[in-house]
């Protein structure tokens, strides 16, 4: 198949597009600039200009391929609302092209939030109050009504590997080098979920290949990392000591991402591994740590 891939040249993106282009597909990326479209390029893909905020760019890009690979987003924490717009109209372009067709339309969505206070599942559908983008997840998986094959892919809040991770890991190494300890908050047991980028596009392609309309995966390799071993790892990856901090001075220490790191979000990848024979393979999230893969830098 043709396929279009946005956020052709990002972290999972790239990926994507070289599992894509292995499984024997003709990809299309789009790129915002002449340096995305030449990283697009080097992967062996057709570049073509267009971007979230051009409709018409995407609906042309669309219409010259069988199916879309939708992993473009604006992570803007300051304009949320802002950016679940974007994407939803994007979601909308390329489901007018591909009605009726029975090509594949997947989008990202993520596993944070999914289910407080157990391990979510691929069943589960988080409370639109989480994130608006979570809308946008639930309205694409309506639209196998109308002849798409749609496709959801929750990713694991960490999507990890060797060079140019600049996600919640990077960040929360970057604040351990500034404020020269790595923490974590209270007693450290809340969990994250990770799956390193090369499992994550493995998963994009066995989806496009194989995944029915209404489906949604999770792209998660371990399902539940407390984040004290995380702290922990950084503290030995940065030489820096590793001690708890109060919940309440979570935005004071951490910033932005407080919020987060102190969530409990395991997430399960059972339906997943089940339904398309999907076996992550790759180095785990504290093996990259502890490799030096996070500089902090």
């Amino acid at each position: 198949m043709r396929i279009l891939v946005t956020g052709a040249s990002g972290w999972i993106g790239s990926a994507s597009v070289t599992e894509l282009i292995a499984a024997g597909h003709h990809v299309l990326g789009l790129a915002r600039n002449d340096e995305a479209a030449a990283r697009i390029r080097g992967l062996g893909a057709e570049a073509i200009h267009g971007s979230l905020d051009d409709l018409a760019s995407l609906r042309a890009a669309a219409a010259q391929a069988d199916g879309v690979v939708h992993l473009a987003y604006k992570h803007d924490f300051s304009q949320m609302a802002d950016a679940a717009r974007a994407d939803r109209a994007a979601i909308d372009a390329f489901a007018d092209v591909l009605q009726g067709t029975g090509g594949p339309l997947l989008i990202a969505s993520g596993t944070l939030g999914l289910a407080p206070g157990r391990i979510g599942l691929e069943a589960d559908m988080a409370d639109s109050a989480v994130h608006p983008r979570v809308g946008n997840a639930a309205y694409t998986l309506g639209l196998a009504e109308r002849g798409v094959r749609s496709l959801v892919v929750r990713f694991a809040p960490t999507v990890h590997g060797a060079g140019g991770d600049h996600g919640f890991v990077a960040t929360l190494a970057k604040t351990a080098r500034t404020k020269g300890v790595s923490a974590y908050l209270g007693a450290g047991q809340n969990r994250w979920s990770a799956v390193h980028r090369l499992d994550a596009a493995k998963l994009v392609q066995l989806a496009v290949d194989k995944a029915k309309p209404g489906t949604v995966l999770h792209a998660v390799a371990e399902e539940a990392i407390a984040a004290r071993d995380i702290a922990a790892a950084l503290g030995q990856s940065l030489g820096v000591p590793v001690e708890s901090i109060p919940s309440d001075r979570a935005a004071e220490h951490f910033g932005w991402i407080g919020m987060f790191f102190g969530a409990d979000a395991p997430a399960s990848s059972t339906g997943t591994r089940e339904l398309l024979n999907w076996a992550p393979s790759h180095t785990t999230l504290l093996e990259d740590i502890v490799a030096g893969h996070y500089p902090g830098t």
